[in-house]
């Protein structure tokens, strides 16, 4: 059963290949999956490292966590499940939203003004 870890703190310039050799020398890497930002295409600083066992996992966290890659000491743990989200821009219930401003006088928002 693998494990899945966190790895934070990384440097822009730190690319899935350091990662998996960093991590390869203390059991086997299942998968690398750095995190990119959807607008820039540019490295978000952080990633997944999925090792093949949890005992590998552990002793990767042991060796990892605080240990310096491309000038950043890194902080790897556990992966944690992810959260469930709501899609679309904050969740909750949809509003129209007419002018703009709050307030008094904001933005109009369909009154007539003379």
């Amino acid at each position: 059963m693998s494990t899945k870890l966190f790895v934070g703190n990384l440097s822009f310039n730190t690319t899935e290949n350091d990662l998996q050799d960093a991590f390869a020398a203390h059991g086997t890497v299942v998968e690398t999956n750095l995190m990119m930002d959807r607008m820039s295409g540019r490295p978000r600083g952080f990633a997944f490292v999925t090792m093949g066992s949890p005992e590998e996992a552990q002793k990767a966290i042991e060796a990892m966590n605080g240990k310096q890659l491309d000038g950043r000491a890194l902080t790897v743990n556990i992966a944690r499940p992810r959260e469930e989200r709501a899609g679309g821009g904050g969740g909750g219930p949809r509003r129209e939203f007419r002018g703009g401003g709050g307030g008094r006088g904001g933005g109009g928002g369909g009154r007539d003004r003379y």
